[in-house]
């Protein structure tokens, strides 16, 4: 069904847009419905702010969020507070952004003035935790609480243009994907980091002078090989094969409002 049909009423197409973004199907354009709309687009136009370093797809921006978020309604139920989402990972904040990997600075920097000082204080109590330390702390940290818009402010204003400058360090070439690619490439850094060497990034090594070549078939394969590393984390797996599947249909058209310089 298209997003938009001119003869369809005003309620209905409200009412899908309210659905797509979790909300109450009401059709109704009131306060919650709103601020969701508001966030969205706000949150978007703070990546304007900042020098980019990589153009990618809002197809590719929404789907990393929907990796991490699933929807409004998910993060008001599960991610409100801290959590610790399994394996290396550390206590986990807002929209996949993990304490644990990041420094003290760069959490003072993101979230002092979005959360109360207490809150942040107790987040770099825990800086630099991960694994099943994590898991024991973040279970402390339940009473802290990061609301959806200020989670999306620190992602799409902090988060997302410093992952993205990494991940052109990691991948000299990255911006010569596809926007598509692009944005499946910062995905996989989002979630894994940057480092390449180790037993368990052999896949991630592999990628550099595919992504240097722009060879999508064989960066995608890259992504899909990468599923035997958690055999018993079916939403890693799931995630890997969506990311391979957009990586290689990213040689496409793109209109100019699709893109997002980050």
């Amino acid at each position: 069904m298209p997003l938009v049909s001119t003869g369809e009423p005003i309620d209905r197409r409200l009412a899908r847009l309210q659905k797509a973004m979790g909300l109450t199907a009401d059709g109704i354009l009131g306060p919650e419905t709103m601020t969701a709309l508001e966030a969205r687009i706000l949150s978007r136009r703070q990546i304007a702010n900042v020098p980019s370093s990589l153009e990618v797809s809002r197809s590719g921006l929404d789907l990393l969020v929907a990796f991490e978020v699933s929807s409004p309604a998910y993060y008001e139920k599960k991610l409100r507070r801290p959590c610790w989402p399994g394996g290396e990972s550390g206590v986990t904040v807002g929209i996949g952004y993990d304490v644990g990997v990041t420094s003290a600075k760069q959490i003072e920097q993101d979230w002092r003035g979005q959360l109360a000082d207490e809150a942040v204080d107790r987040l770099l109590s825990v800086q630099g935790i991960a694994g099943l330390r994590a898991k024991q702390l973040a279970r402390v940290l339940s009473s802290v609480e990061v609301p959806l818009d200020a989670a999306q402010t620190v992602f799409y204003r902090c988060t997302v243009p410093q992952f993205a400058r990494r991940t052109l360090e990691v991948y000299p070439r990255v911006d010569k994907l596809p926007p598509d690619a692009q944005a499946m490439v910062l995905s996989l850094i989002y979630n894994r980091g940057t480092r390449l060497t180790g037993s368990r990034r052999q896949h991630m090594a592999a990628l550099k002078p595919l992504i240097a070549r722009g060879d999508l078939d064989a960066i995608a394969e890259q992504f899909e090989l990468m599923t035997e590393l958690w055999p018993d984390l079916p939403g890693l797996v799931t995630r890997r094969r969506k990311e391979a599947a957009m990586i290689r249909g990213a040689d496409r058209r793109y209109s100019e409002d699709e893109i997002v310089r980050v």
